[in-house]
């Protein structure tokens, strides 16, 4: 009986040992996890020794600005349609107007002046503009630029409309926050949210149309085309242009134009009454390790110069094939969209500080921009230049470039001067570069087949062996 009462006494002391030590590990892990939670609110997360705060981003502001000064534009077209099938063989019918497409704008300016997207209002007969309170006008095509995207319209309204202001679309930063203002599938003042997501993003790096877009997860679909990506101040730094996807509809990318090309190409058509394009003078591609490897050089970044326009400013300031531009004016090139982007905000004559590299050693030269790229076309003998999308309108087509001379003795007694050439070889032309891209694929000895439109309208294509 002694022997069990001692075991149950030692049983009952272990016990209450182990109890009391469970219970002071616990309180001791409790004052570990406080005190963890107090020292870290006290010591807020560091990034480069700056401080990191989070602040909650309002948009009510933003979005009560912008909803009024986007508005909503019908694409109208007149056609004929055929009542038999005479009419339809032999021509004839009722000419009735339908809507082919819609899209969004920005108004800029309190006398009704708006931005949009150029495939918004292509090939229009009317332009149905209605505002956010409903209102309705229509609206005159003022200019155009195909290459970038962009139109400008106007509306004459009673009394002064709401405006947005340009912000500055250099200064955005990745990650910060931004609104989408527009009209997918023709729900008006539809209002999405985003981050920067990427800068000078070219989208279609193999085209012959370089491209610079602000890119944003902020949700844009069919209709958004043309409105507006504005930051929380409710400052316009880009125009809504395109998705990338294999539906057609968002799928996480959105792009936008901007707001300092759209800007100057604005105020490029209100006061030349075409867009003002200042050129470099290069050609190139953006370095990557691939390329650099394939060049056999070491630099991994920036823009390698394949070739230098004679007679161009770069060509004047020294630049030469194999250097490497890194920088224009303090912003900083890693690739070519960089460049291009940062070029469609300035105009002929404008003089830019060109940094570049050659042989590991950095200069910076001032070369002076100017206003065509020219280009000949031995066969057949052909100076053609940059054409204006005024003067494009007026010849009744897209795109082409425009034969400035004849450079052959025996082309020099017809008036060839300021024909338009719209393809070359059965591929549309809408820049030098691509008459450039064409023929330096071909042989001497092949034929060169050049589609023309004069000024009357009248279409020609000629093969020269």
């Amino acid at each position: 009986m002694k022997k069990f009462a001692s075991l149950l006494f030692v049983a009952i002391l272990g016990g209450g040992i182990t109890l009391g030590a469970y219970k002071l590990l616990e309180e001791e892990s409790q004052t570990e996890v406080s005190n963890l939670t107090t020292t870290s609110s006290f010591n807020p997360v560091k990034y480069n020794g700056t401080p990191i705060s989070s602040t909650n981003a309002d948009f009510t502001e933003a979005a009560d600005r912008t909803v009024h000064a986007v508005v909503h534009v019908k694409n109208v077209q007149t056609s004929r349609q055929p009542r038999s099938l005479q009419e339809f063989f032999y021509g004839g019918g009722e000419m009735r107007k339908g809507l082919v497409g819609a899209g969004s704008g920005v108004i800029i300016s309190p006398d009704g002046y708006i931005v949009t997207n150029n495939h918004v209002i292509d090939g229009a007969t009317e332009l149905d503009v209605s505002l956010n309170d409903n209102r309705t006008y229509k609206a005159e095509v003022i200019g155009t630029d195909t290459k970038a995207d962009i139109a400008l319209i106007k509306i004459d309204a009673d009394g002064e409309l709401p405006y947005l202001p340009f912000g500055d679309s250099d200064g955005v930063k990745l990650g910060e926050w931004v609104l989408a203002v527009g009209n997918p599938f023709n729900l008006t003042s539809t209002v999405t949210a985003g981050i920067i997501s990427a800068k000078a993003r070219d989208i279609s790096e193999y085209d012959s149309n370089p491209q610079s877009f602000i890119q944003t997860d902020a949700a844009i679909n069919p209709g958004n085309s043309g409105g507006a990506l504005v930051n929380i101040n409710g400052e316009l730094i880009g125009i809504n242009t395109a998705i990338t996807s294999q539906t057609g509809s968002y799928v996480g990318y959105a792009f936008a134009v901007p707001s300092n090309n759209a800007r100057k190409i604005v105020e490029d058509i209100m006061e030349y009454g075409d867009v003002q394009r200042g050129i470099l003078g290069v050609s190139g591609t953006s370095l990557n390790p691939s390329i650099a490897s394939e060049l056999d050089i070491d630099a991994v970044e920036g823009v390698y110069v394949a070739y230098v326009e004679f007679e161009s400013g770069a060509k004047k300031a020294g630049l030469q094939k194999g250097d490497i531009i890194t920088n224009i004016d303090n912003t900083k090139i890693s690739k070519f969209a960089d460049l291009s982007g940062y070029l469609g905000t300035k105009r002929p004559n404008d003089v830019v500080q060109v940094t570049y590299s050659r042989d590991g050693e950095s200069k910076t030269v001032p070369v002076s921009l100017l206003k065509y790229s020219t280009y000949v076309i031995e066969k057949p003998g052909l100076e053609v230049r940059e054409v204006s999308a005024k003067l494009l309108k007026e010849y009744g087509v897209k795109n082409g470039v425009i034969i400035a001379q004849a450079t052959n003795d025996k082309l020099k007694r017809y008036n060839l001067k300021g024909i338009v050439i719209t393809e070359i070889d059965d591929e549309t032309v809408n820049s030098v570069d691509d008459v450039k891209r064409i023929l330096n694929d071909k042989s001497p000895n092949e034929p060169v087949s050049l589609n023309f439109v004069s000024k009357g309208g009248e279409k020609k294509q000629i093969i020269f062996q």
